[in-house]
């Protein structure tokens, strides 16, 4: 998939506009991992729901986002969306699984009709299609038959892992797909992201988690306030020689196993961004240059990026 210039604005109370993404660009190629990182709130999820068309209707998005078979996903129309995309050559894992499973229907059923819908598997070979497909993502079987609310936030997260992995899309985004899982579970569930990859798959993934991010990506996209503002190779980001933009590095010292050094300050509402520099009022570095936005050149967006370490 190649994002170009991909903008989501909302239209709020009072004539305000929420500047949830601007100008994303990236491209994921097949076999590889990018792992998009950020505070909560800088539009990480409304980037991926833009992608799939689950969007609000007081949404309005720009910009373009084409998969491989040339498909414009930002223009592609509900119709497109809901009978060739999701599921069958997009796959979600959503960040809130619980809200996306039907409360009156089993893990089982649900599973059943995505088998159904998205391989063909009919009668005789649906139960054994399911008991796999809940095997991969490490749900346990005896949980098959339980409904939603029966579901800790651990397993509605596998249910979801599974049912996305169900279709072998060409393309899955996975929208936290580590939340409520513990050390273990969250390194399964992310080798078998990878492996998903690793067949020939381009693979989203959104996470707080660094260190699932460092554990399987190939390549990092670190978004603040609506914006990407650095890309990299993940060996040279969690590597050396590190993260280039002040946040990027500020992301990585915040963690307890670095300098355990939390960031200052808060990020700007998104409704009222600053014409400059969004991090400039955290960010040790700024002066009278941040004033005016940095563009993104390539891999970076910063007036004074960081250097290598020693």
């Amino acid at each position: 998939m190649s994002v170009q210039g991909l903008s989501v604005r909302f239209r709020a109370a009072g004539g305000r506009q929420v500047a949830a993404v601007t100008d994303a660009r990236f491209d994921l190629a097949a076999g590889e991992c990018l792992a998009l990182v950020g505070e909560s709130g800088c539009g990480k999820s409304v980037l991926a729901s833009a992608l799939l068309g689950l969007l609000p209707r007081n949404a309005e998005v720009a910009g373009r986002a084409v998969l491989q078979d040339g498909l414009d996903l930002t223009t592609a129309g509900e119709r497109i969306l809901a009978r060739t995309v999701r599921g069958r050559r997009v796959g979600l894992v959503p960040q809130s699984p619980a809200t996306h499973l039907t409360p009156v229907r089993t893990v089982r059923a649900h599973m059943k009709e995505t088998v159904r819908a998205l391989t063909g598997v009919r009668r005789a070979g649906l139960r054994p299609a399911v008991e796999a497909a809940a095997t991969r993502a490490a749900y346990p079987l005896d949980h098959l038959d339980r409904y939603p609310h029966e579901l800790s936030g651990g397993l509605a997260q596998r249910a979801a892992t599974a049912l996305a992995l169900v279709g072998e899309a060409p393309l899955l985004i996975a929208d936290e797909p580590t939340t409520g899982l513990d050390r273990d579970l969250v390194e399964r569930t992310v080798d078998e992201l990878r492996t998903h990859a690793d067949r020939g798959h381009g693979l989203l993934m959104i996470t707080h988690d660094l260190a699932a991010a460092a554990r399987i990506a190939d390549n990092v996209a670190v978004m603040y306030a609506g914006r990407i503002v650095e890309i990299s190779k993940a060996h040279r980001f969690f590597g050396d020689p590190g993260p280039r933009h002040p946040y990027a590095r500020a992301l990585l010292d915040a963690l307890p196993e670095r300098a355990f050094t939390p960031i200052p300050g808060t990020p700007p509402p998104l409704t009222s961004l600053p014409s400059g520099c969004a991090f400039a009022e955290r960010c040790p570095r700024a002066d009278t240059r941040c004033v005016t936005r940095p563009e993104f050149a390539g891999d970076l967006a910063c007036h004074h990026p960081e250097q290598p370490r020693a």
